[in-house]
């Protein structure tokens, strides 16, 4: 996808009450004249949701921030509902359940105004499950703090507004390194990106992308797999995999997607290639 939009892919938990210095980058990122809206569609509890974001992001500086429930395919080809996206400089995506936003945007006019805001320069936030579905492929469901097994992973299609990485969220918190590394196996060609609660990559329109937070992102690169059983595995085998290569990075690192580069950042002056 060619873009001028920027992407913050949140690992969930992200802190609300303090310096919220992921979240911060809304108000950072917008003038004072534009919008942000809050779009609630994978929370069965969009009101609480929608009031929660909404009081935070006023605290931290955002002047027009809208709530945007769609709740239905039928909301989905909304007209207001759409032009209430494509009026926004960004939209942010709450957590709950990354099928229900994918199942309800999918193939709509709300869906295709998304991707047309962050294909002419908006801003996608996206926290949990709305961080999963910026990929082209999602992971919906997989055992958490067990070995990689390749019948336990179920993936699906995501928004598609990223392409060529598979996102996991909560990942340290809740032992997802297995279900993603079977992820890769299964896609070599597509990077493993795992991100901490409390933490969240900052894609830019160059497809560079900058750790911000307090824990940290797990890149896992499949193009270096000399061999797996992936293909042999029985159900609830464990997965052999050889010479994948994994990257841990905290904030002032980055990743180049389209080299597979890490880069080492400097302060406030731009970036370093770092291997």
């Amino acid at each position: 996808m060619s873009t001028s939009g920027y992407l913050v892919i949140i690992g969930g938990a992200e802190d609300k009450k303090g310096e919220s210095v992921i979240l911060r980058q809304a108000p950072e990122m917008l003038s004072e004249e534009e919008t942000l809206t809050v779009l609630t569609t994978a929370t069965e509890e969009p009101e609480e949701a929608g009031r929660d974001y909404k009081d935070v992001f006023e605290r931290l500086g955002v002047k027009n921030v809208k709530r945007l429930n769609i709740n239905t395919r039928d909301d989905a080809g909304d007209t207001d509902h759409c032009d209430a996206i494509r009026s926004s400089k960004c939209v942010f995506m709450t957590g709950g359940d990354q099928l229900r936003i994918t199942s309800i945007l999918g193939g709509t006019p709300a869906g295709c105004a998304l991707k047309e805001l962050y294909e002419n320069g908006g801003i996608i936030m996206g926290t949990s499950a709305g961080a999963s579905v910026m990929s082209s492929t999602m992971v919906v469901q997989g055992n958490d703090n067990e070995p990689a097994r390749k019948c336990t992973l179920k993936m699906a299609p995501g928004l598609g507004l990223c392409s060529g990485v598979i996102i996991d969220q909560h990942f340290d918190q809740r032992g997802r390194f297995g279900r993603l590394l079977c992820g890769v196996a299964e896609n070599p060609e597509v990077l493993g990106i795992g991100i901490d609660e409390d933490t969240a990559i900052k894609l830019f329109p160059d497809m560079h992308f900058e750790i911000i937070g307090s824990n940290a992102v797990t890149i896992i690169d499949g193009s270096t797999i000399q061999s797996s059983n992936v293909s042999e595995l029985n159900p609830d085998e464990i997965l052999a995999i050889m010479g994948v290569t994994v990257h841990t990075l905290p904030q002032g690192y980055g990743f180049e997607l389209e080299n597979r580069k890490v880069l080492r950042l400097k302060d406030g002056n731009g970036t370093n290639s770092d291997q």
